[in-house]
Formats: structure tokens, C-alpha cells, sequence
């Protein structure tokens, strides 16, 4: 098997990160939530579910880091070759007399 570039490795290393980090992420989520919604319901279950907002702002945070560690896919020189392609069609685009 070849050896990855440099690159590759480095790309590698940062997406095997997210992943790893993705999990103590998520349990400390679900852990304190359900530490605040419990302090709600002993102190004040008639009251406003004020646990709401860290359970709304703090998951979408941990959606967030899903989405970087398991959807999203890096990017390419592929990708950054269509990119200068689309810019240049712009910029000859708004020259033209």
C-alpha cells in the first residue's frame, strides 16, 4: 500500500478527531440536560420549561459537530478547480462591453 501525501494524512487525522470528540460531546449533552430538566421538575415542574434553551442552542451545536464529523466530506482540488472555473465565468461575465 502507498504511502498517503501529507495532506491526505493531515485531512485524515482532523476527521478521525471529529469523530472521537463527537461522542464525550454528545454524552455530556445528554447528561447535563437531563441534570437541568431534573432540577425542573423537582423545583418547579409547573413553571416555564426554561431547560428549553440549552437543550435548543447546545443541540444545535452538537448537530453541528455531527455534521462536521460524519456528513461532511473535505474538499477536494476538484472542488476548488470548479470554484476558480465558476469565479472566472463570473468575472469575464461582468466585463463584457
Amino acid at each position: 500500500m502507498a504511502k498517503a501525501s501529507d495532506d491526505v494524512r493531515t485531512v485524515a487525522r482532523k476527521r478521525l478527531e471529529e469523530r472521537r470528540g463527537f461522542v464525550p460531546h454528545l454524552i455530556i449533552y445528554v447528561l447535563i440536560n437531563v441534570g437541568l430538566v431534573a432540577i425542573w421538575v423537582t423545583t418547579s415542574p409547573d413553571a416555564f420549561f426554561w431547560p428549553v434553551f440549552p437543550l435548543v442552542f447546545w443541540g444545535a451545536g452538537v448537530v453541528m459537530h455531527a455534521w462536521n464529523a460524519f456528513f461532511s466530506r473535505p474538499i477536494t482540488e476538484a472542488d476548488v478547480d470548479r470554484e476558480v472555473e465558476r469565479l472566472d465565468g463570473a468575472i469575464d461575465d461582468s466585463h463584457v462591453d
